[in-house]
């Protein structure tokens, strides 16, 4: 299995177009309550918006979705709202992987899925063995995820197998063992609801990731409020460490898809 490439020891390649966008998923309880409604039919509603997120985003030309669906820290919410979205994501995983595989899409899930019923855990092993093979676009939905549990359990990982690393070891001894490790740092994180922090999301793969906050909340975030988030990104300078001056003399990286940005942009 590949390992991405760090951005603090190597310049990696950019694009007009992210390849890869990390998001986190918030409002839906307020989307709901704004309408009167439960707080459970906002998270219904979230999940016809990760439809129309992964269609847009493959429209685009965006190989990477990353989607953080429940944090480690989400159990502390009420009782009845965790139940009611691990029957959601039960519900989700039923009717949606086998049409993520026809599409070609490559379904994975990162996170500590010992805490989730054993009926979850079994959808999700299913669902990432059926679209294994696909390489048109990759999903990953972060399921009981945080970025502190990442680090700890590769760290964990990368001494189980190699305890002699434990008086001297650098990033690739690490990388390979992180739950993402398959996929390129985040080009674009984005966060809807209004919020200004990434809540223990991605804590080490964000390290040079452009950050996009926005008030829509996530129920609200179609297509367009996607090309927004893409447009914003496009004006930015990744200069990973150095200066202006340095990218002016440097070669721009923009591949074959600068003919997408013109129509989506």
């Amino acid at each position: 299995m590949p390992v991405t490439t760090s951005s603090t020891r190597e310049i990696p390649e950019t694009d007009l177009i992210p390849r890869h966008i990390a998001i986190i998923m918030d409002g839906n309880g307020r989307w709901a309550k704004n309408r009167f409604m439960p707080r459970m039919a906002g998270h219904k509603r979230g999940v016809e918006t990760v439809r129309t997120a992964i269609k847009a985003c493959m429209e685009r030309g965006v190989e990477y979705l990353t989607l953080f669906a429940f944090s480690s820290e989400n159990w502390r919410r009420p009782t009845d709202e965790v139940a009611f979205l691990m029957q959601l994501f039960i519900s989700v995983l039923e009717q949606e992987v086998t049409k993520l595989h026809e599409n070609g899409i490559c379904f994975k899930v990162i996170g500590d899925l010992a805490k989730f019923d054993p009926k979850i855990v079994e959808f999700v092993r299913n669902g990432e063995a059926l679209t294994a093979g696909n390489s048109r676009f990759t999903l990953t939905i972060a399921a009981n995820y945080g970025g502190r549990w990442d680090m700890m359990q590769a760290v964990r990982k990368m001494l189980e197998k190699s305890p002699q690393l434990i008086d001297c070891f650098d990033e690739n001894d690490l990388m390979k063992h992180f739950s993402l490790n398959y996929a390129p740092e985040p080009d674009l994180f984005i966060r809807t609801g209004g919020e200004k922090r990434i809540s223990n999301f991605l804590l080490w793969q964000l390290a040079y990731t452009e950050l996009y906050f926005t008030d829509t909340l996530w129920p609200d975030f179609d297509a367009r409020a996607l090309d927004l988030a893409i447009q914003s990104y496009q004006q930015r300078e990744r200069r990973f460490g150095r200066t202006s001056e340095q990218l002016q003399t440097t070669p721009s990286v923009h591949g074959g898809r600068e003919a997408v940005v013109k129509k989506t942009a």
